[in-house]
């Protein structure tokens, strides 16, 4: 079944247009991630899904019912911010439950879902606590808890992860795939963190100025991306593009080349100043100059390159790819 479909929604604040012409599904079951630079309208959009922006045109439908008409409180849907908007007076406990308590639910259901999505999220020890009390990485955890307690047909998330320090990410990150695993429910995730979309996602859509640019598994759309946007968007260090290094027919090629693909080779077809070396333990990052343009080498292990030093870089033919001079994918 199809938890969420949208078909050409388009949404305009006065003269701009902020989404042009959206359409794609997300299966039950599935975790769909929104991913593109800030601007690119992926926020929107999941305000448009959640009900709090009304689509300027288009159809969004949530379990095969058209909601445009629908409230957000009756979409079947839960939201979890940026901002964990937890109520400062309240308990944990407190917060996580008060859904429940305006849907007048009864206090053993109230009682059952709390315990369950403590357990899940490990707050069953801080449900006496109050938000001030917590880290930011608990914090969020409540924010999810309170959620999952409303067990949504879908669930929506707008970059719940960008309060946090760089390994409370990575933590909070497996805590999310790991409570979609377990709750088997649709999930939407908004993030302009490429490593956030290629590590969480079954399916990711790229967005650009209002529009899908691509939509696809990670892998798929890392491999095998349909524009010179898509490739320089999604990997780090990002794809190196160099114009005019290819020419074919008379026409110059924009070359892309990743750059673990690149690897030092006195025969290399590429040659290059290095201007800067990045150790990083298990990999050493080369930037060099070729010509005005900068690229990046991703070498395996520790290699020690004095800055100034002239290399040729080296790719497999295979590895390679082209695009035109508007950015299209040349085959």
């Amino acid at each position: 079944m199809t938890a969420l479909s949208l078909t050409n929604v388009c949404k305009s604040f006065g003269t701009v247009e902020v989404l042009k012409d959206i359409n794609m599904t997300v299966e039950e079951g599935e975790f769909v991630v929104f991913v593109g630079p800030s601007g690119c309208g992926k926020s929107t959009l999941l305000r448009v899904i959640a009900g709090l922006e009304d689509a300027t045109s288009g159809e969004v439908e949530i379990a095969g019912k058209v909601v445009n008409q629908t409230p957000p409180s009756k979409r079947g849907i839960a939201m979890v911010f940026q901002s964990y908007a937890l109520y400062p007076h309240l308990s944990v406990r407190n917060n996580m439950s008060l859904a429940l308590k305006q849907e007048r639910q009864s206090k053993a259901v109230i009682d059952e879902r709390v315990a369950e999505a403590s357990r899940m999220l490990n707050l069953g020890d801080y449900l006496d606590r109050f938000p001030s009390e917590l880290s930011g990485g608990q914090r969020q955890r409540v924010a999810i808890g309170r959620a999952i307690v409303r067990q949504p047909k879908l669930f929506l998330f707008d970059e719940p992860l960008s309060n946090l320090d760089a390994a409370l990410r990575m933590n909070t990150r497996i805590e999310i795939a790991n409570l979609h695993r377990q709750l088997g429910t649709s999930m939407v995730y908004v993030t302009h963190d490429q490593t956030e979309a290629m590590t969480l996602a079954d399916k990711i859509v790229v967005l650009r100025d209002g529009r899908v640019e691509q939509i696809g598994s990670p892998m798929e759309l890392y491999n095998n991306p349909a524009n010179q946007f898509v490739a320089g968007f999604l990997g780090s260090p990002a794809m190196n593009f160099l114009p005019g290094a290819i020419v074919q027919d008379g026409d110059k090629r924009i070359l892309g080349v990743r750059p673990e693909d690149l690897t030092l080779n006195d025969s290399g077809p590429l040659e290059a100043t290095v201007s800067h070396v990045e150790h990083l333990g298990g990999d050493t990052n080369l930037i060099a100059m070729a010509g005005e343009h900068q690229l990046t080498a991703r070498l395996f292990g520790q290699h020690q390159v004095e800055e100034g030093r002239s290399v040729r870089l080296a790719y497999p033919p295979e590895k390679a790819y082209f695009f035109d001079d508007a950015g299209h994918r040349l085959t």
